[in-house]
């Protein structure tokens, strides 16, 4: 009888989400493991099969940074960006466009949803510039230092008459974060910024990024200090204030990003908590950090969506 209480508790949701599109940043943290991709890939599917027009873009950035030493290459991180050379490209090609991309196909299949693989070179979903050198302000320091980010690409356009094709199709979208500039040279580009750029160019409900960590802390320090909602404006500040920091403040600005080009829902989600995905999705409590506009508090609170 137990289970007959959560469908009928999920079913107000379901009816809400049905033909929706949901764009969906996968860490790469979170397919090291196969039993957690395979658990995932299962969430995934139940999404697809009851009508949820699902897109995924996924990184790989542990992977790239193991293969990286595993050939001598060490691995350099700026701001939470990935610098890279000549090196570093050919082992994105072959980590993200490669190895995780497959490995994402083949447990979405396992669990019957039809996938298809892309990078942003596919269909020029993804046209971009390479990235000019730029200044910031090494924390550690305080002095403003110039970087060079290499191979790294900047997002000019979404183009989503593919990605709309693949939808129609009742196909399911699976995104390396590779793209080119038009003139043969092949970008890498954050995972979460081109999922925040497609989720914003297909109107998508929501867009949800799953990482290794419950959402966004009131308390770095306190793993149960989760803030479970917050506004665009006020995540905004905790960037600014410091509460922010580290790898979690380039997601969150690109969640900022999303909300304020049009998608309605963006949450934060630990993906290495078993069955999260539904839990945030179907039940009233949730679990991780939504953010959404100001206007829209207010009708979630009164709502529940």
């Amino acid at each position: 009888m137990e289970q007959v209480g959560i469908l009928k508790q999920a079913l107000p949701y379901i009816r809400q989400y049905k033909n929706r599109i949901f764009v969906i940043k996968i860490g790469g943290e979170l397919i090291q493991d196969v039993a957690g991709l395979d658990d995932m890939a299962q969430d995934i599917s139940l999404l697809y099969q009851i009508g949820i027009r699902v897109m995924l873009v996924h990184g790989g950035g542990p992977q790239a940074t193991a293969l990286s030493r595993k050939l001598g290459i060490a691995p350099k991180i700026v701001e939470g960006r990935r610098v890279t050379d000549e090196e570093t490209l050919e082992v994105t090609k072959m980590i993200f466009a490669g190895k995780i991309n497959h490995e994402i196909l083949t447990m979405l299949r396992k669990h019957g949803a039809k996938s298809v693989g892309l990078s942003g070179i596919d269909g020029d979903v993804v046209i971009a510039k390479r990235r000019k050198p730029v200044e910031y302000v090494n924390r550690e320091t305080g002095e403003v230092e110039s970087i060079d980010y290499g191979h790294v690409g900047d997002i000019m356009k979404i183009n989503t008459e593919l990605l709309e094709i693949l939808l129609e199709k009742s196909y399911v979208p699976v995104i390396s974060s590779l793209a080119d500039d038009g003139e043969g040279h092949i970008l890498n580009i954050n995972a979460d910024t081109v999922a925040s750029r497609i989720a914003a160019a297909v109107h998508a409900y929501k867009y949800i990024t799953m990482t290794n960590v419950s959402g966004i802390l009131q308390d770095i320090k306190d793993p149960e200090s989760t803030i479970s909602y917050v506004s665009q404006k006020d995540a905004k500040k905790l960037i600014e204030n410091g509460t922010i920091q580290g790898g979690m403040a380039p997601k969150v600005r690109e969640c900022v990003y999303a909300v304020e080009h049009g998608v309605k829902r963006v949450h934060i989600l630990n993906g290495l908590e078993k069955n999260s995905l539904l839990v945030e999705m179907f039940t009233s409590t949730g679990g991780g950090t939504m953010i959404l506009s100001e206007d829209e508090i207010e009708e979630y609170i009164s709502s529940g969506f």
